[in-house]
């Protein structure tokens, strides 16, 4: 199965693309292909290039893409209007589904993917989400991927409280620059520079399509955890 994944939820722009049948030596898939950059303000400019890039150096056509992915967020406001509607019109071109994936859920998978954690550490999430607020999720890892113990979040950093079920964690993402204002005990590891990248979207992709969660480019909406803000599919514009 190939899968082309799409990232663009923060200041990065990221795409990535998966092949499960391809096995390294040692019999394990291949990790994805991918292309990352930080782009903040040039999403629309850089996304489709990138896309057209990496599809040229695998050698795929756009009809040979079995489903896309794409961070659906919380995250940029613009980031994820700009990806959902690249992702949609590829989808349609090419006839297949599209499987949304959390940014936050992907961030976690990125420290995993990396090094940045271990297998055996819990993850809490976090994303700057600007007016002084962040959007937070925790993970544990299961299976070689980073599964959800709490719904996702958006509160102040103040009020910010760690989940019960968790004595000790790593902490990545944007959101960590204002841990000093946030009441938390067992943080054995924080990188608050990291982002999530397309390449963690298409690993938790698979699994999300293998298990039937995917949906036709129309029904495909972000994720913006703000009640307030609306969003409008195509078909209603």
């Amino acid at each position: 199965m190939i899968i082309l994944a799409v990232d663009s939820s923060t200041e990065a722009c990221s795409v990535a693309l998966l092949d499960s049948d391809k096995l390294a030596e040692d019999g394990q898939p291949m990790p994805p292909l991918a292309l990352y950059e930080l782009a903040p303000r040039e999403h629309s400019q850089r996304l489709l290039p990138m896309v057209d890039q990496l599809l040229a150096e695998a050698g795929i056509s756009i009809k040979q893409l079995d489903a896309i992915a794409f961070g659906k967020g919380p995250g940029s406001f613009t980031g994820l209007r700009i990806c959902l509607g690249l992702v949609q019109g590829l989808a349609y071109g090419a006839d297949v589904p599209v499987i949304p994936v959390s940014s936050l859920q992907a961030l976690a998978q990125t420290a995993l993917d990396l090094g940045e954690v271990t297998a055996g550490q819990p993850v809490i999430s976090s994303i700057d989400a600007r007016m002084s607020e962040i959007y937070w999720c925790a993970y544990r890892c299961e299976q070689g991927l980073m599964q959800p113990i709490i719904d996702e979040q958006l509160n102040a950093p103040q009020d910010f409280i760690q989940p019960s079920a968790l004595d000790s964690f790593a902490a990545v993402g944007s959101g960590w620059q204002y841990r000093q204002a946030m009441d938390y005990q067992g943080l054995g590891y924080c990188n608050d520079q990291l982002l999530p990248r397309a390449s963690a979207v298409a690993t938790l992709a698979l699994a999300q399509y293998q298990a039937g969660h995917y949906c036709a480019a129309d029904q495909a909406q972000p994720t913006y955890i703000r009640d307030q803000v609306a969003w409008k599919k195509i078909a209603d514009q």
